[in-house]
C-alpha cells in the first residue's frame, strides 16, 4: 500500500504541490483573521458550582478584580510639589479611555452639614491649595478610619491610587493600550517628583505577563526555526534539505494557525505554544523521511526507487509517530475546560495534518531536486555515533544485567523525588523574583496585604433583610473583624464600613463614633441605607442625598432588594495550595458567625476562580496523560499484535515520565499547569522514538529469518543514527525555551528536554534488552 501511495505521489507531485499551495493561500487568509482571546475564567468548565458562583456575582454586583493600584511611599507626600503633582496624575488619568472610576487620596470625600443641616459630600482638599489648606486636609483625612488601609498606610507612610477600568476594555484587545496610557501618567508623575510608583492589580499583571509571554514566544518560533536551520545543515550538509523541511514546519504553522480560525477559537496563551510546538514536532518528519531517503539511494544508487522505498518504508513510520503525538496533544480535547479543549483540537488536528503536509511535500520535492552527494550523506557514517552504537549492542547482549540494575537505581531515584512532589501555584509564580510586576505586588503585599480579589456575599434570604435590624451588621462586622486580623488579608470594604463612615459624619467627623449605630441611632442611619432619599439624625436633623457619589459606593456593596451584601477582600498572592486552607478556615468563622438558617455565605471572586482552574487544568492534564497511555497503547496493538511488544514499548516511555516528575521533586519544582503539560507533551513526542525503533524491527524481521538477534543488532545501527540526530534536534527546539525569563516556559524547555534525552536512552539500551529478555524461545 505504502509503496503504491509513493509511486502515486511522484506521478501526479505537481498537482499534489499546486493543490498544498492553493490550500495554504486560503489557511493563510484564515490565518491573517486570527484573534486574541482576553478571558481568563474558561479553564473552568461552565457546570462547575465555583464558576456558577462567580458568574452570579458578577450578574448581581458587576466585575470584580477591574482595578489597577498605584502606591508610592513619602513622608513628603502632602506638601505643595508632590501633592499638586498627585492631582494632575489623578486628573489626567480620569480622561483617559476606559478609566471609569478612581479613589485616592486628592479626591477624598467627607460629609458634612450644609445650611440646611444636610449631609452632603465634600472633597477633603480643595483647589487652589496653599501649603496650610493642605495641612488643614491632611489632619480630616487621617482623622477617617475609613481610609487607613483602603487609600493610605499611615505607618509607612504609604498612599494608593485605586484606578477602576471598564470591564470590556480591560478583557479585550484594547487593555494594552489602556495599561499603557496609565503607566504614561505614572512616568510623567515620577519624573516630575523622582518619586518611585509600585503598581498592581489583576489587570496590569495579566496584561504584562501575557503581552510578554506572547512576545516571547514569537522569538522562540524564530528561534526554533533558526535552530533547527542550524542544525539541519551540519547533518546533511544540504542547503536545499534544510530549506525544504524549514518550508514544511512553515506551513504546518500557517495550517494551525488558520484552523483555529476555522474552529471559531482564538488564541489563548495555551494555543500561543501550537505553533512552536508544530516546528519542533515537523523537523523529524522531515529527517525521518530523509534519513531513509538517503539510506536506500546510497545503496541502490537509484533516486526513483529511494524516493518510493522512502514512502513505503517511513509512511507507517511517520504516521504512527504523528499519530503518538497528536494523541498526546489532542487527548485535552476530552476534558471539559474550554481553554484545554482548544488547544488539544487545534494540536491534534495539526500535527496529523502536518503529516500529510509531509507526505505530499517531500518526495515531490525531493523528485525535482538533484540526487543528493556524497557530501550530503556523509553523516550516515558517523564514526563517533558508530561507536556509540556498537556499545549499545553489547550492552544489550552481554551487559543486560547492568542496563537492569541501572535502571532500577534510577526509577528507585525518580520514587523517591515523586514522594516530595507537590502540587501549587502561584498567579505571579512564573515571574522572576528581579521582574519589577513581581517586586510590586510583593511591596503591595508588605503594605497593604495584597491586591488579589476576594469576594464574599452574606445573602439573609430575604427582601430588605440587611436594613430590618442591626443584626446582620454587627455579624458582617464582626467578620469583617476577624479577617482583617488575618495576616494574608487587608482589611474588608463593604456595606458597614460605609455605615460607620456616614455615623462618623453625623456627629461632626468625630473618629470615636466610626463605629456599628447603636440602638438610639440606628433608625437615622438605616433610614439611610433603606434608599428613602435622606437621613436623619433624631438629634440633628442631619440629612444626606441619595444621589451623592458616596452613596452610589455604598449601593455597590449591596443588591437592590437589600437582601445581599457583599465584603470585597484584598489578599496576598499565598497560593493554591495554602489558599484552601485560608478559604476554609473563613468558612469555619462565618458558619460560627451567620446561623446557616438565616444567611447564607458564598466565598468567590478572581482569586478563588484561580484556584478552580487552576485545580481543575492539573486534574484534567493528569487524567489526559493517563488517556494517551490507554490510547497509545491500543495504537501499539493494533501496529505490532503483540502484547509482549506493547510492554517493550510502554516501560522505556513510563521510565522518562517518572525520571521528570523524581527530579522535580528533588529540585522543588512544583505541579501546575505549565509544568504538568510537560508530561503529555514529551509524552507525544517520545513515544516516536519508540515507534520508529519497533517498526524498523517488524520489517526486517522477515529479512533474518525471524532470528532476533541479528535483526537487532540491525535495527540498532540501522535506525540508531536517524534516532540520535532526531532527538538532537527536538531537544535543541525546546532547549530555546529555556533562556525564558517565565518559570513556566523555562520549565517546558527544559523538563521536556530531560525527558526527551531520557527517552532516546531508554530506547536505544533499555528497549532492545527487553525484547532480547521477552524474545519467543
Amino acid at each position: 500500500m505504502w509503496y503504491r501511495l509513493g509511486q502515486f505521489i511522484l506521478k501526479f507531485r505537481l498537482a499534489l504541490l499546486s493543490l498544498l499551495l492553493i490550500c495554504t493561500i486560503i489557511m493563510g487568509y484564515f490565518a491573517s483573521k486570527v484573534e486574541m482571546s482576553y478571558e481568563f475564567t474558561r479553564a473552568i468548565p461552565t457546570d462547575n458550582i465555583k464558576y456558577q458562583e462567580y458568574q452570579a456575582f458578577l450578574k448581581k454586583f458587576g466585575s470584580d478584580g477591574n482595578m489597577v493600584m498605584l502606591g508610592v511611599t513619602t513622608p513628603q507626600f502632602f506638601t505643595l510639589p508632590v501633592f499638586n503633582a498627585a492631582e494632575q496624575m489623578h486628573s489626567r488619568l480620569k480622561e483617559i479611555k476606559g478609566v471609569t472610576g478612581l479613589m485616592d487620596v486628592p479626591e477624598a470625600i467627607q460629609l458634612k452639614k450644609d445650611t440646611a443641616d444636610k449631609l452632603v459630600p465634600a472633597r477633603i482638599f480643595t483647589f487652589p491649595l496653599t501649603q496650610t489648606i493642605l495641612d488643614s486636609g491632611k489632619a480630616v483625612f487621617e482623622n477617617m478610619p475609613f481610609y487607613e488601609g483602603i487609600l493610605h498606610n499611615s505607618a509607612e507612610k504609604s498612599y494608593l491610587f485605586v484606578v477602576s477600568l471598564n470591564k470590556d476594555t480591560a478583557n479585550s484587545k484594547s487593555r494594552t493600550r489602556l495599561i499603557n496610557d496609565i503607566m504614561n501618567e505614572v512616568h510623567a508623575f515620577e519624573k516630575q517628583t523622582s518619586l518611585q510608583v509600585h503598581v498592581s492589580g489583576l489587570p496590569y499583571i495579566r496584561t504584562t505577563v501575557a503581552n510578554k509571554i506572547q512576545k516571547e514566544l514569537q522569538w522562540f518560533l524564530i528561534g526554533s526555526l533558526l535552530l533547527s536551520a542550524i542544525t539541519l545543515l551540519l547533518f546533511f550538509r544540504s542547503i536545499s534539505a534544510m530549506f525544504m523541511s524549514l518550508i514544511v514546519v512553515c506551513i504546518g504553522v500557517i495550517w494551525s494557525v488558520g484552523s483555529m480560525v476555522l474552529f471559531g477559537y482564538k488564541i489563548t496563551l495555551l494555543t500561543t505554544l501550537i505553533p512552536p510546538l508544530i516546528v519542533v514536532i515537523g523537523v523529524p518528519n522531515c529527517i525521518y523521511f530523509l534519513n531513509k531517503y538517503h539510506t536506500t539511494y546510497k545503496e541502490t544508487n537509484d533516486k526513483q526507487n529511494a524516493l518510493v522505498t522512502m514512502v513505503g518504508r517511513m509512511g507507517i513510520v511517520t504516521l504512527f509517530c504523528n499519530i503518538a503525538a497528536a494523541i498526546g496533544l489532542g487527548v485535552f480535547s476530552l476534558t471539559k475546560s474550554d481553554l484545554l479543549k482548544e488547544f488539544g483540537v487545534v494540536a491534534g488536528v495539526n500535527i496529523m495534518i502536518l503529516f500529510v503536509i509531509s507526505l505530499v511535500f517531500i518526495p515531490s520535492v525531493l523528485s525535482y531536486i538533484a540526487a543528493p552527494k556524497p557530501r550530503h550523506m556523509r553523516y550516515l557514517e558517523n564514526k563517533t555515533l558508530e561507536n556509540l552504537l556498537v556499545k549499545i549492542e553489547k550492552w544489550t547482549f552481554e551487559h543486560s544485567k547492568w542496563v537492569y540494575i541501572v535502571t532500577a537505581a534510577v526509577v528507585l531515584f525518580s520514587i523517591g523525588g515523586i514522594t516530595r512532589l507537590k502540587s501549587e501555584g502561584f498567579i505571579v509564580d512564573d515571574l522572576p523574583k528581579k521582574d519589577i510586576v513581581y517586586k510590586d505586588l510583593r511591596w503591595f503585599e508588605s503594605t497593604f496585604n495584597g491586591v488579589m480579589p476576594l469576594e464574599i456575599v452574606v445573602d439573609t434570604k430575604k427582601k430588605k433583610g440587611l436594613t430590618r435590624s442591626l443584626k446582620p451588621m454587627e455579624k458582617i462586622d464582626s467578620f469583617s473583624r476577624y479577617i482583617a486580623a488575618r495576616p494574608e488579608t487587608a482589611r474588608p470594604l463593604s456595606l458597614v464600613e460605609g455605615i460607620k463612615f456616614l455615623r462618623q459624619a453625623v456627629y461632626d467627623g468625630d473618629s470615636t463614633y466610626y463605629a456599628i449605630p447603636s440602638d438610639f441611632d440606628a433608625i437615622t442611619v438605616l433610614s439611610y441605607i433603606k434608599g428613602s432619599g435622606k437621613a436623619q439624625d433624631s438629634t440633628s436633623g442631619a440629612t444626606a442625598d441619595k444621589n451623592s457619589t458616596f452613596t452610589k459606593l455604598l449601593n455597590s456593596f449591596k443588591d437592590s432588594a437589600d437582601q445581599m451584601a457583599r465584603i470585597s477582600v484584598n489578599m496576598k498572592d499565598i497560593g493554591s495550595r495554602k489558599l484552601p486552607g485560608l478559604l476554609a478556615d473563613f468558612k469555619k468563622e462565618a458558619d460560627r458567625t451567620f446561623d446557616t438558617a438565616n444567611y447564607k455565605v458564598t466565598f468567590t471572586g478572581s482569586s478563588v476562580t484561580f484556584l478552580e482552574g487552576s485545580a481543575f487544568i492539573i486534574n484534567g492534564l493528569r487524567d489526559s496523560i493517563l488517556w494517551a497511555f490507554a490510547l497509545i497503547a491500543l495504537c501499539m496493538l493494533y501496529l505490532f499484535r503483540s502484547f509482549r511488544i506493547l510492554l517493550c514499548s510502554l516501560i522505556p516511555n513510563i521510565i522518562p515520565l517518572m525520571v521528570t516528575a523524581g527530579v522535580m521533586g528533588w529540585v522543588g519544582i512544583s505541579l501546575k499547569p505549565s509544568t504538568v503539560l510537560v508530561f503529555s507533551v514529551a509524552l507525544g513526542i517520545a513515544i516516536d522514538v519508540t515507534i520508529r525503533f519497533l517498526i524498523n524491527y517488524k520489517q526486517e524481521l522477515p529479512h533474518y529469518n525471524n532470528s532476533v538477534k541479528p535483526t537487532l543488532v540491525q535495527t540498532i545501527h540501522h535506525t540508531g543514527v536517524s534516532i540520535i540526530y532526531t532527538s538532537l534536534v527536538l531537544i535543541a527546539g525546546f532547549i530555546i525555551f529555556c533562556i525564558s525569563e517565565f518559570g513556566g516556559t523555562k520549565a517546558l524547555g527544559w523538563l521536556t528536554s530531560l525527558t526527551l534525552i531520557t527517552g532516546t536512552l531508554t530506547n536505544l539500551i533499555l528497549l532492545p534488552v527487553l525484547i532480547w529478555l521477552l524474545r519467543k524461545k
